[in-house]
């Protein structure tokens, strides 16, 4: 969780650091191999994909009501 937390700051300050990006629709993900401690509830409440290994591949796992959340 506190990795998730991490990021959701830096993509808080994307369009800050990455001006280029300013006029862009900008959504976050996270990726895995494993999940501890609820770190994908926290991402997917927080508006993050949730992008996990699923075999020899990988899928989006998010709820089919999930809104993701934009970055400005």
């Amino acid at each position: 969780v506190d990795h998730v937390k991490d990021f959701l700051w830096e993509m808080n300050q994307f369009k800050e650091w990455m001006r280029v990006y300013q006029d862009t629709t900008v959504y976050g993900a996270v990726a895995c191999l494993e999940v501890a401690q609820g770190a994908d509830i926290y991402a997917a409440k927080h508006g993050l994909f949730v992008i996990q290994a699923t075999g020899s591949s990988a899928s989006i796992t998010n709820a089919e009501d999930f809104k993701p959340r934009i970055f400005t």
